[in-house]
């Protein structure tokens, strides 16, 4: 069967680490991750990439809900595979239930590598935010934003040397008055997506012509189905 994956460079090296662990060989079609932070862009961006696909028996979407940026999209001729997961943070930790185990009741903001590179992220406007306001006005506002958070969590993936970030990522932390912790994460979540089988609970099988509807993803009565029952505490 040919397929592509179509995925988000958030992910990009935790997704080949995986594609790398599993022998998958599918080519990949990566997707800015800036786009995250603009839903309706980010649906506008996939569905344009969907369309001009071609000679492809099936796509993976390597993308988490990304505020329900999904919903709408539509594979023309092929049949299309996503993760019930509402963004990139649940397929690194394994699960909603992980997610939550996590972050626990204090709150917790999660970083990786690819959200600190990515073309807009939290540290990068911080920074502009320090130059726009000053120092005092931007700590108020992030008082304010970050009102509900008591952790700054690295996710350790070993898709990368984590060390290089650490002392940026703890000074994120101090900036935002955030305790500094590293969690676990695991590419389980991804390695399944990659080989399958796909036919559980963890992932949503779009059929050729079908339109992603707000149903595959929070079930008949508007709840959300097992592995999605998690609150997006990131906003990514």
């Amino acid at each position: 069967m040919n397929t592509l994956i179509v995925a988000c460079r958030t992910i990009e090296d935790e997704l080949n680490k995986a594609i790398d662990e599993t022998g998958c060989n599918y080519p990949v079609l990566w997707i800015k991750s800036g786009l995250h932070l603009q839903p309706d862009s980010l649906r506008e961006c996939l569905q344009c990439e969907l369309n001009h696909i071609s000679n492809v028996d099936q796509v993976i979407l390597a993308f988490g809900y990304c505020g329900n940026s999904i919903i709408g999209l539509k594979p023309p001729n092929y049949r299309m595979i996503f993760p019930r997961a509402d963004d990139c943070i649940t397929l690194l930790l394994g699960s909603c239930k992980r997610r939550d185990e996590l972050a626990g009741d204090s709150g917790t903001y999660f970083l990786t590598k690819g959200w600190l590179e990515s073309e807009s992220n939290i540290w990068s406007e911080y920074q502009n935010a320090v130059k726009r306001y000053g120092k005092k006005k931007t700590e108020r506002i992030y008082s304010i934003v970050f009102k509900h958070y008591k952790k700054l969590g690295v996710i350790k993936t070993g898709a990368y040397k984590l060390e290089d970030y650490l002392e940026k990522a703890k000074k994120i932390a101090g900036e935002l008055k955030l305790q500094y912790e590293v969690l676990p994460g695991t590419l389980e979540y991804i390695r399944e997506l990659l080989t399958g089988p796909w036919n559980s609970d963890k992932f949503v099988i779009i059929d050729p012509g079908e339109t992603v509807t707000m149903k595959h993803i929070y079930g008949t009565h508007g709840h959300p189905l097992d592995n999605s029952q998690c609150i997006i505490k990131n906003g990514l």
